[in-house]
């Protein structure tokens, strides 16, 4: 007899495991997060602009700090389990990606960020590509908003990239500088 296994009730686990593993990463901003600070307490959240092969480590850098971010998710199964674990780590969500249900994403980050002051994060070249190319949502959301942009970048000084995905994505080794 097979057991089916959810991979959306391993959540809590995965969730888990990736902020321990991000815990271990030595992140150093050189004071280049102040400015999101000042916008969060001035009452005015940005929408920080990522790009998807860098999603890991940006999204392991607010592990354990106490930033209100409301993050768009893909719909799809995997959207599911992204979701789930990012709520488990105090994101809202917002379901919705350039190929579907993106307007609908958007103007839930936008009640969101309106509300309840969050911090609107987008990767703007997902959730296919082409990589390094900016898609139109977030000048939208910008826009409806009146809310700066903020680009933000992660360097692990050692990953894995994995050469054969659209983007490339990275994944920092545990205990590495970022």
């Amino acid at each position: 007899m097979k057991i089916p296994l959810d991979p959306v009730r391993l959540s809590p686990i995965i969730a888990f495991v990736y902020a321990n593993w991000c815990r271990s990463i030595r992140y150093h901003d050189g004071g280049m997060a102040e400015p999101l600070f000042r916008l969060i307490a001035e009452g005015r959240p940005p929408i920080i602009a990522l790009w998807h092969s860098e999603l890991f480590a940006m999204t392991g850098w607010g592990v354990g700090r106490v930033l209100p971010l409301a993050t768009v998710v893909s719909q799809s199964k995997d959207g599911e389990i992204i979701a789930r674990v990012l709520e488990r780590l105090g994101h809202a969500t917002a379901r919705g990606s350039s190929s579907r249900g993106g307007v609908r994403a958007l103007m839930a980050v936008k009640r969101l960020m309106e509300r309840e002051g969050r911090v609107g994060v987008l990767t703007v070249d997902g959730p296919r590509g082409p990589r390094h190319e900016v898609k139109d949502g977030i000048i939208y959301l910008a826009r409806r908003m009146g809310a700066p942009i903020m680009p933000v970048r992660a360097f692990p000084s050692r990953k894995h990239v994995f050469e054969k995905s659209w983007d490339r994505f990275e994944l920092p080794w545990p205990l590495c500088r970022c």
